[in-house]
């Protein structure tokens, strides 16, 4: 009989944030979650700050920011490409 070696997927901890201290409701999605807003909520730290750590595979994934019902880049993020909407997506990159 013979064994197959099993790999184990090196999935990483990546963390999102935004400034946005004026904001009362800020989601994170992207083609990780399906862009659903309802699965991955920001929490607001007392300066301020949204933030949002999810774990990923390895890749190549686009996302963007939900603030208040509208549709935002990440202001931190230069690497962007463009969407099906006419509009920009952030592009991060997780590595193995």
């Amino acid at each position: 009989m013979r064994k197959t070696a099993q790999v184990k997927s090196k999935r990483r901890r990546v963390s999102f944030s935004l400034d946005a201290p004026h904001a009362n409701q800020v989601s994170l999605v992207g083609d990780f979650n399906a862009w659903d807003s309802k699965k991955h909520p920001m929490k607001k730290n007392t300066d301020g700050l949204w933030e949002k750590t999810i774990i990923l595979d390895p890749g190549t994934y686009e996302y963007k920011f939900i603030q208040d019902d509208q549709w935002i880049v990440d202001p931190q993020n230069d690497r962007q490409c463009p969407n099906r909407f006419g509009t920009r997506n952030n592009v991060i990159v997780v590595s193995s």
